[in-house]
């Protein structure tokens, strides 16, 4: 084979490599363009979060910076969409105070929520002998003695869009619900006993969500 036709057979080569790749990129461009023209059309609302309810089984302030607790809260969960759906992924729940984490980690089960679904979870939020700072551990067990504390519980995870047939990559979804939680079922204080030493709140506030 001569020189001149190998590089004539290497030039065609290329040349529908080119093309080939032009074409993949062309398609891949078209796949994106529609993506995003739903997702204009359609504009996605973020999901909505509300506090329920908290019933406090323990919590106990000791020595002097440690802390021991048992929380069971009702977080509500609904999507606002018509036509998108929601898939909740890795999420997990736990409580802070004063920006600091005062809890384990709880699992939330993965779950896909339709068009205006609702979702109720009412995990557990507790910690056992857990350090607190040396500048939150007076202030928590004042507000202990005083009666009550505001607490922010935390829902953190990842979130996908499902339009039709097509899914959206991860986002993060970050939720806050911050409410004041009273102690010792006092007078006023709206708590019903439900076992031993266990009191539940109702609540009812709406949560900060960011995706």
């Amino acid at each position: 084979m001569s020189v001149k036709q190998c590089t004539h057979h290497k030039e065609r080569k290329q040349k529908i490599i080119r093309r080939l790749c032009a074409g993949i990129l062309i398609f891949l461009f078209i796949i994106l363009l529609t993506i995003l023209l739903i997702w204009a059309i359609l504009q996605p609302k973020k999901p909505r979060f509300i506090l329920q309810d908290a019933t406090i089984f323990n919590f106990n302030v000791s020595a002097p910076n440690i802390l021991s607790t048992s929380i069971q809260v009702t977080i509500f969960a609904r999507n606002p969409n018509d036509k998108v759906g929601v898939y909740y992924d890795k999420m997990k729940t736990y409580a802070n105070y004063h920006n600091q984490q005062i809890t384990y980690y709880t699992q939330i089960p993965s779950v896909y929520q339709g068009h205006k679904d609702v979702n109720i979870w009412s995990p557990f939020v507790f910690s056992n002998n857990v350090p607190i700072a040396p500048y939150n551990g007076q202030d928590l067990k004042d507000d202990q003695q005083n009666g009550g504390v505001w607490l922010d519980f935390k829902v953190d995870g990842r979130v996908k869009w499902r339009v039709g047939t097509i899914t959206t990559g991860h986002y993060h979804l970050h939720v806050t619900c911050s409410a004041y939680v009273p102690f010792g079922n006092r007078p006023g204080d709206g708590g019903i006993i439900v076992g031993n030493n266990a009191v539940k709140y109702q609540i009812a506030r709406s949560c900060d969500v960011s995706v």
